[in-house]
This record gives C-alpha cells, sequence and structure tokens, in this order.
C-alpha cells in the first residue's frame, strides 16, 4: 500500500480537530476558499463527478459538494473518513466517503470522474508518481485533475518548517518531512509520464504580517497545478 504508517497515524491523531478552525488544522480552512475557487473556475463543479483523494476529515469535499458536484471523498485513516462523515450529517452536505486507496479505486472505477483532486497529500506518501497514474487512470477523457504540494528548496524549507511549524506553530510539528518536497519540475515530470497535459501552475503564499494566503506566480513554497486528460 502506497502510505506512510507514521504519517496515517500522525493524522489520525489530530482528526478530532478537523473541523476546529483555530486547531492545527486552521491553514486548511483558510486556503480552502482559494482553492475551491480556483477548481471550480477551471472545471465548473456543479453536476460533475468528483472524488477527492486523500480527503481527510472533508474540508474540500463538502465544499465542492456545496458547488452541485457529486463527491466523493477517500482516504486511509478511519478516524478522518469517522470525522467526515459525521460533520456531513451535522452540515447536511452529501459526500460518499470511502476507506481505499488511490490505486485501487482506480482499478474499481477507471475513467469514471469528471474531476478529481488530490491537495496537499503527494508529500506525504511514499511514492507520490503512484497516486498521480491513479488519478489519471480515474479521471474521464477530457476531464480534470487538480494537484497541490510543496515546493523543495531552501525557501520552502525555511517557510514550511522553520516558520509554520516551529516559529508561527500554525502546524504541529513533524507535520512535514522537507524530502518529501516535490519540485514543480518532478511533478510535471510524473503528470507527463501518466499521461495527462499541464493545463496551470499557481503558487499559494502566505503573509505573516497581514495573517492573509493569496493565489499568484510564486511558486517557490506552495503550488498548485491544473490538468487535463486528453480526448484520445
Amino acid at each position: 500500500m502506497n502510505a506512510d504508517p507514521q504519517e496515517l497515524q500522525k493524522f489520525s491523531d489530530l482528526a478530532h480537530r478537523w473541523w476546529d478552525p483555530t486547531s492545527e488544522f486552521r491553514p486548511l480552512h483558510e486556503i480552502n476558499p482559494l482553492r475551491l475557487e480556483w477548481i471550480n473556475a477551471r472545471a465548473a463543479l456543479s453536476g460533475k463527478s468528483v472524488v477527492d483523494v486523500g480527503c481527510g476529515g472533508g474540508i474540500l469535499a463538502e465544499s465542492m459538494a456545496r458547488k452541485g458536484a457529486r463527491v466523493t471523498g477517500i482516504d486511509l485513516s478511519d478516524k478522518a473518513l469517522k470525522v467526515a462523515d459525521l460533520h456531513g450529517m451535522e452540515s447536511g452536505v452529501q459526500v460518499r466517503y470511502e476507506k481505499i486507496a488511490a490505486e485501487d479505486l482506480a482499478a474499481r472505477e477507471p475513467g469514471q470522474f469528471d474531476v478529481v483532486t488530490c491537495m496537499e497529500m503527494l508529500e506525504h506518501v511514499p511514492d507520490p508518481a503512484s497516486i498521480v497514474r491513479a488519478c489519471t487512470a480515474m479521471v474521464k477523457p477530457g476531464g480534470h485533475v487538480f494537484f497541490s504540494t510543496l515546493n523543495r528548496n531552501p525557501k520552502a524549507y525555511l517557510f514550511a518548517i522553520i516558520g509554520a511549524e516551529y516559529l508561527l506553530r500554525m502546524l504541529p510539528r513533524g507535520t512535514h518531512d522537507y524530502a518529501k518536497f516535490i519540485t514543480p519540475a518532478e511533478l510535471a515530470r510524473f503528470i507527463r509520464e501518466a499521461g495527462l497535459e499541464l493545463d496551470g501552475l499557481k503558487g499559494l503564499t502566505y503573509n505573516p504580517l497581514t495573517k492573509l494566503y493569496s493565489i499568484n506566480q510564486d511558486t517557490s513554497v506552495n503550488y498548485m497545478v491544473a490538468c487535463r486528460k486528453p480526448l484520445s
């Protein structure tokens, strides 16, 4: 299985705090509106069949469902999925959650989704290229695939680990492993080798003075990638 047991345990231990906007997951709550609108502007989510790979507690999955998408959220953390299910019952937003690996869902339901999202996950798995291939297999020809992850360079280490985990304490210490960060060039290679076409690249930056995130051209730390699957 393409998963690190320590990574799964780390997020399972925090799962009960997933929907607390003041918790360790505050950054996810704050960036979610930005990435949701970026995805929706490119893929027009209403009426689309969507799978969110590595959905965790369901923050992005629920917001896409609110846009009118039919959403499936998959993850390998039982606790995170239970939190997602419970929150869905409280909010009344319908999302189908399942504990299944991306590779297994791709084998079971190839070419079944209009949109595939895999956000803030690639840097937590042993073989990110395998996840990219699975996402490619799941999406329909002409469909959209979205990734977000962390660049690997000294600035990313300074901002994402030293700054976010130790100085600003926005994330628990040990949330990220710098060695698993992925450069845009590496991710672009995974995308090409999987048979996707790169359709857009944007950076996501945080201003510690204003405490606001923004989408821009600065991909040096956090970045998002939009892809399309060719029609033939």
